[in-house]
């Protein structure tokens, strides 16, 4: 090889290289800290969905953020279960709505006040993934730890962005239906319960719900990933002692649910953005949907007194 072509070789390297690590420093990570969207919010491929009610939007938001409607994500099916995912059409026009299309880099930015508010956010991070999006992130520690950082600022006129085109890329493996959980659990895959101590032991139930939890599932309340009284996640290696001392492997398949799929949202969150478990998945219907159907099996681990 001639010196023109060893320099022309080590051009393209250099050029390749280049490519790669500019695709690194925008690639949407699944937590960005406050003090990084002060530095972005004047970004214009940045959209901002403010997840506050929509009287605590109108009091104080985030500069150019926008105000979506948390109903909005979740829908009754066609087989009458609620506050489930809704179908690619829906979605791919209350996205666009929004001003977001596919090259958008969604931040989600909930109250931050409890796991419940990050909850909001991670649900409806899910359905951005389930629909092919990953540009997306989650303000860790929300709106309120935004906040307490110094230089912080705050907006009161309503941002309306214009529409854009959104094309949703759907991964049903994302949303594996009650039939495909059943079968699942008879192959012996770990099953994480989401709920509270006292749902998981069949203590209390929803208004005419069977108790119970799914049989063999193992008990880790999503409230435990998030500092408490807080939106901010625990660090990786709490995390994984969480994991640990719960007895839920950190790696390899299984499925977590909780009552209709909003909880688990966060628990899934940790296990496969966070964590990298690219083989946990959640069960979006829950017991909503597992508990109103005769055939399916409920396991009561509580004994009356």
């Amino acid at each position: 090889m001639n010196s023109v072509s060893v320099f022309v070789s080590k051009l393209l390297q250099v050029f390749l290289l280049f490519l790669l690590s500019a695709g690194l420093a925008h690639a949407a990570t699944p937590l960005v800290e406050p003090v990084w969207l002060l530095e972005n919010l004047d970004k214009p491929d940045i959209r901002v969905l403010d997840l506050q009610s929509s009287g605590g939007y109108q009091r104080a938001h985030l500069p150019g953020s926008v105000s979506t409607d948390y109903g909005q994500w979740r829908v009754k099916d066609r087989h009458g279960v609620p506050k489930m995912l809704p179908g690619k059409d829906y979605l791919d026009n209350l996205i666009g709505q929004l001003g977001i299309d596919n090259s958008t880099h969604v931040i989600l930015a909930p109250v931050g006040a409890s796991a419940s508010d990050m909850a909001v956010a991670t649900r409806i991070y899910w359905t951005f993934k389930a629909m092919g999006h990953d540009n997306i992130s989650i303000l860790n520690g929300g709106l309120i730890a935004y906040s307490q950082m110094p230089g912080s600022y705050f907006d009161q006129e309503a941002h309306v962005p214009e529409a854009k085109q959104f094309k949703s890329q759907v991964r049903a493996d994302y949303f594996p239906d009650v039939k495909e959980v059943k079968a699942v659990l008879d192959r012996g895959v770990t099953f994480v319960d989401s709920r509270s101590y006292a749902e998981y032991i069949g203590k209390v139930a929803g208004r005419g719900e069977r108790v119970g939890t799914i049989p063999g599932s193992i008990l880790l309340s999503f409230d435990r990933f998030v500092v408490k009284g807080s939106g901010r996640f625990h660090d990786l290696d709490k995390i994984k002692e969480i994991y640990q001392t719960s007895g839920v492997p950190l790696v390899g398949e299984q499925i977590s649910f909780c009552h209709t799929g909003h909880r688990t949202s966060l628990s899934w969150f940790v296990s496969h953005e966070l964590l990298g478990n690219k083989d946990a998945r959640m069960y979006d219907g829950s017991t909503i949907e597992w508990a109103a159907r005769p055939d399916l099996p409920l396991e009561v681990l509580y004994q009356r007194q």
